[in-house]
């Protein structure tokens, strides 16, 4: 039996195949050249189904969470699969983040599960952290530093602790919750609603939250690795940022389209986002951000839209995902741009770089998915006969 051919195989306990499509020759494309420069290895799959999330464990392998309710764990051999949402009715993942322990990945779907898929112990392993019958987890936040995860189920925000079945939080809202995420410490948790952010103390019970007020619809929360800045992307096509030391406003407009994807990167200096015929750029070193400064546009098409972005942290590299299916990285120092996929295709749904920087998992809208290795933009380009 090849692995590779789409056989299913009973390789542990419950249901698990491995139908990867790794190609293993320059004929066949394991070897892309990237804007004429070097050679970057990688490893294509095609899910068949919308990816929602690609992330990398602590071991560095990469994990995808896919729209037709599974997880596919990357192993030498291809990938294992998990079948951690729907059941036999079917079912969805919509939301996805690493465990707070680095092994497997937490996804929430519409079924009301939220699931914690992992390989331990050479096993399969998928476990039910949280239950909320007829109702869609739409949103999922973890944080490694303090072992807690959050997930959103319509005007409420449910926390748990990895290391405690028995602790649980739950923090109403006035509006639909619409984003999470964790300070870089994991003690507050920011939610987005309607007419701004909430900021909560994620293991207190009995508090009131503090409102940070803005008029519109809030999608999404993101901080920055410092802690001192709060991002929140709006319906209205535009970011709006707060100072969290004195609670002053940022507006960050401009946008053609909604900012769907945003990435710190190089030490938190630097903010990338998606929304654009490029990816916008945004400086964040010191104490006052973006306030009083320009954004830059790097990465300019005419024909496509950025919809994801990542970053290499600490490096000045992002890295962007465009509606035409290519990617590519920019080193904002030395203004250098590398093709990392030049294949067109179905919009990129979902980027992430490896805690080295040295590997991208990426995925899109059809279930085409893949993990490539990301050059050195650092030095000059390179480029082979």
């Amino acid at each position: 039996m090849t692995l590779f051919d789409g056989t299913p195989f009973e390789w542990a306990p419950g249901r698990i195949e491995v139908r990867a499509r790794r190609e293993c020759g320059a004929s066949r494309k394991s070897l892309v050249v990237a804007a004429g420069v070097s050679y970057l290895a990688r490893m294509i799959f095609s899910f068949d189904a919308f990816v929602t999330n690609a992330l990398f464990d602590r071991s560095g392998r990469a994990m995808f969470a896919l729209g037709d309710g599974t997880v596919r764990l990357q192993t030498d051999e291809g990938f294992v699969t998990v079948e951690a949402h729907g059941g036999p009715l079917g079912g969805a993942v919509l939301a996805a983040a690493v465990h707070p322990s680095g092994a497997g990945i937490v996804t929430g779907g519409d079924d009301g599960r939220v699931v914690w898929s992992r390989i331990e112990g050479g096993e399969v392993v998928a476990t039910l952290i949280a239950e909320v019958k007829n109702k869609w987890i739409e949103h999922v936040a973890a944080s490694a530093a303090s072992g807690l995860i959050a997930f959103t189920v319509g005007k409420e925000v449910h926390v748990r602790d990895a290391a405690d079945p028995a602790f649980a939080r739950t923090f109403p809202h006035e509006k639909t919750v619409s984003g999470l995420a964790f300070e870089p410490k994991g003690r507050r948790l920011a939610s987005a609603t309607y007419g701004g952010a909430y900021l909560w103390y994620a293991r207190i019970a009995d508090q009131k939250p503090t409102v940070l007020k803005w008029a519109g619809s809030h999608i999404a929360v993101e901080f920055s690795p410092d802690g001192k800045f709060l991002i929140s992307s709006m319906q209205e096509n535009q970011l709006h940022g707060w100072r969290l030391s004195d609670g002053k406003d940022m507006r960050m407009g401009g946008y053609p389209s909604k900012i769907k994807s945003v990435a710190f990167f190089d030490k938190g200096n630097l903010l990338a986002t998606a929304g654009a015929s490029g990816a916008v750029i945004w400086p964040f070193a010191g104490a006052n951000g973006p306030m009083g400064k320009e954004a830059a546009e790097i990465g300019f098409s005419r024909d496509s839209m950025v919809v994801r972005v990542a970053g290499i942290d600490p490096q000045p590299v992002c890295i962007a995902g465009q509606d035409s299916g290519k990617i590519w990285a920019a080193h904002m120092r030395n203004g250098r741009i590398e093709t990392l996929k030049a294949e067109k295709g179905a919009p990129i749904s979902a980027l992430s770089v490896s805690a080295d920087g040295k590997r991208l998992a990426w995925g899109d809208e059809s279930g085409e998915a893949g993990v490539l290795e990301i050059p050195d933009l650092s030095g000059p380009r390179q480029f082979v006969g």
